[in-house]
């Protein structure tokens, strides 16, 4: 059965910067990794049917062995969808030898002005049955987080 994961956060942020921190490589370098794991882009084209690949490595893969090796999360992401300010789609794969990891995970991030800020909205729908609801909840929390904190310090550099 299809699973659905999600989180969200309102973002001290208008959407068009929400938005701008989805789409730049530095900006997803820095925020989508989620606490524990540094993360680098190996690939970037960010364009409806681009994509990017980004290396996950845990900072301490005891108790939480990565998808590709033992320390790391491979992943292919494909741009689905780009609608500014409102949102992306994208299309996730793990590289996995373990197939409780295999098949293609929709992200959708949507973008709503609320106040002076955005709130994202992150639905992960066809998730692997090997990734645990849990922890893959915190992890999307923990990148909205990343979010929120790179943006605020963005914001202060102003």
């Amino acid at each position: 059965m299809a699973r659905t994961d999600r989180a969200s956060r309102v973002i001290a942020a208008p959407p068009t910067t929400v938005y701008a921190a989805l789409l730049d490589r530095a900006a997803v370098e820095a925020w989508l990794p989620p606490q524990g794991m540094r993360g680098r882009i190996a690939q970037w084209d960010p364009r409806p049917g681009g994509g990017f690949r980004m290396v996950l490595t845990h900072l301490d893969a005891t108790g939480s062995p990565g998808k590709t090796s033992d320390a790391t999360d491979v992943v292919e992401v494909g741009f689905a969808a780009l609608e500014p300010p409102g949102g992306v789609v994208q299309r996730a794969v793990f590289e996995a030898d373990d197939p409780a990891y295999a098949g293609t995970m929709t992200m959708t991030w949507q973008l709503a002005a609320v106040g002076a800020g955005t709130e994202v909205t992150v639905t992960a729908t066809d998730v692997p049955p090997g990734i645990d609801p849990a922890v893959h909840e915190a992890g999307i929390a923990s990148s909205l987080a990343n979010l929120a904190a790179y943006l605020e310090a963005a914001d202060r550099r102003g």
